[in-house]
């Protein structure tokens, strides 16, 4: 592998995760008494670009932090990790915030406050539009504001540049959308947004490929993933962990498919790759702290008898 390969470009969110662990989530109305509490670098942007930077694959970043004291923390732990932040800006104002209670069980409840994130638009996206063409893969979320999120998938099909798009938070999408995006991620909270009954993944993927969607990942947690495109379908099994913490678990998954895919991988190849590296992040606290690096990864599949 060489530095000529084109990068994975993530037009995303970046947050400071404010985490409350507690011995379980409160109801509505209910006080509970915390454990502890810490911060660290989130955003479903930043995890999915700190999933595949971590993994050895070139990526770069466009999106904005605020000129709060999160800000420079934010942009150093992208760069840590890898990532190509040359292009993000700070903006006047507050950093993206997301409360997390975590619960002893591993679940978690998330709010997110766009902050900085809810700046970015059409006219900072048009300002790299030459990174945006020369992507070997664009990934977005929804944390960003969806006038900019449908200007990036306008300017990729322009440029035949494939996307990922993970549909989290899940929001309504305009009609082209669906058939400007090469791989569409849901979990079953998000699928169940768009359809009424996502409890039959074997439906749920039919109901979305009639939308023109290519390609469709459904993330099924410890069901492991549900696989369509070019005419199959397919399980990819999960691997048995403790999980200890699932925040991000689904951001690793899609920054390493990515990386699987532009590496030449199968979808079914790389959603098990992907699989292992999800696997090994909710064994571990944090959001972008729990991104395993490709040691970490084969390791993981060694001791398990498997390659990929």
């Amino acid at each position: 592998m060489t530095e000529t390969r084109k990068p994975i470009v993530v037009v995303g969110s970046v947050t400071m995760d404010m985490v409350t662990r507690t011995p379980q989530i409160p109801r509505v109305g209910q006080t509970v008494i915390g454990t502890s509490f810490s911060t660290t670098p989130g955003g479903k942007g930043a995890n999915q670009a700190v999933a595949a930077a971590r993994l050895g694959y070139p990526v770069q970043f466009l999106g904005m932090v605020g000129d709060d004291v999160f800000g420079p923390e934010l942009l150093e732990n992208l760069s840590s990790a890898g990532v190509n932040t040359s292009a993000m800006i700070t903006a006047p104002g507050s950093s993206g915030l997301a409360p997390i209670f975590l619960s002893e069980s591993g679940q978690n409840a998330i709010v997110v406050v766009p902050g900085a994130n809810g700046k970015v638009d059409s006219a900072y996206v048009d300002k790299h539009v030459d990174v945006i063409r020369n992507a070997g893969m664009v990934l977005c979320q929804l944390e960003l504001p969806m006038a900019t999120i449908d200007y990036t998938l306008a300017l990729c099909a322009q440029f035949d540049v494939p996307v990922m798009l993970d549909p989290a938070p899940a929001a309504a999408l305009s009609d082209p959308v669906w058939k400007q995006v090469a791989w569409f991620t849901p979990n079953e909270t998000e699928a169940a947004f768009y359809l009424d009954d996502a409890s039959h993944p074997e439906t749920v993927a039919a109901a979305l490929l009639a939308r023109g969607l290519p390609g469709v990942v459904l993330k099924r947690g410890a069901e492991g993933a549900y696989v369509v495109a070019s005419g199959k379908a397919g399980w990819v099994q999960p691997f048995a962990v403790n999980a200890i913490d699932t925040v991000a678990a689904g951001d690793c998954f899609n920054g390493a498919f990515a990386v699987a895919l532009l590496e030449g991988k199968d979808p079914w190849a790389a959603a098990r790759f992907a699989c292992a590296a999800s696997a090994i992040s909710v064994t571990r606290h944090g959001a972008q702290a729990s991104m395993p690096t490709r040691d970490d990864l084969y390791a993981f599949l060694a001791d398990r008898g498997e390659t990929i």
